[in-house]
């Protein structure tokens, strides 16, 4: 088998795909070593593993000097490249939400709205389907504040729990997607590695089914 190159996203998602290798039977002891390595290869199955930001992630996939990548899926609707996406992995979840102050009347107003989000892309789209224009105002940091400070009349967002919504009295008006941990494999390697790619997917498939033993 060729070998395949893996990138993942660092954190959460790196730490479960790993416990997910580790029950699919691969020796992951090379993840798991303090070191200042970029590339990983695992000892006993065909695959070098890249640790990543997320952005990254999706940019090696695409441009090929990865042949597959683990990624959450509010990166991937922001990005929003060419790749395929063949896996939810079902960890990592939560959802892109509209949130704004609690009991404000979001829609109400003659005025454009304007949107605070970490999401350009993801807010811009929603409210595109809707046929509604709205300021996009990009926010690095906690983008809770803008509503608070009067930068913005709402919020696009991830949301877990809704405990940081609440604390700081605003509210989830409409829910605009899931979000998991995605597998995405570049358009070339799952037709030249194609075999690789599928032996892979299957292991990885036969955990997150149950049907993995160890």
């Amino acid at each position: 088998m060729e070998r395949l190159t893996m990138a993942l996203t660092k954190g959460r998602l790196e730490k479960k795909i790993i416990q997910i290798f580790e029950q699919a039977g691969f020796d992951c002891s090379p993840l798991k070593e303090e070191s200042r390595r970029l590339v990983h290869p695992l000892p006993d199955y065909p695959l070098d593993v890249v640790l990543a930001k997320a952005a990254d992630v999706i940019t090696y996939v695409e441009r090929g000097v990865c042949d597959l990548g683990v990624v959450g899926k509010d990166t991937i609707l922001e990005q929003g490249r060419s790749f395929y996406e063949v896996l939810d992995l079902g960890f990592g979840k939560c959802k892109f939400a509209l949130a704004t102050r609690k009991g404000a009347d979001l829609y109400g107003g003659l005025r454009d709205l304007r949107i605070a989000t970490k999401y350009p892309n993801v807010a811009k789209n929603f409210f595109d389907k809707k046929g509604l224009n709205v300021e996009i105002i990009k926010i690095d940091g906690s983008v809770e504040l803008a509503p608070l400070l009067g930068l913005a009349d709402a919020i696009v967002d991830i949301v877990e729990t809704g405990a940081t919504l609440r604390e700081n009295g605003l509210e989830v008006i409409e829910y605009i997607s899931d979000i998991s941990a995605r597998m995405i494999v570049n358009v070339a390697s799952m037709k030249m590695k194609k075999s690789e790619v599928g032996d892979l997917t299957d292991r990885i498939l036969n955990v997150i089914s149950g049907k993995a033993v160890g």
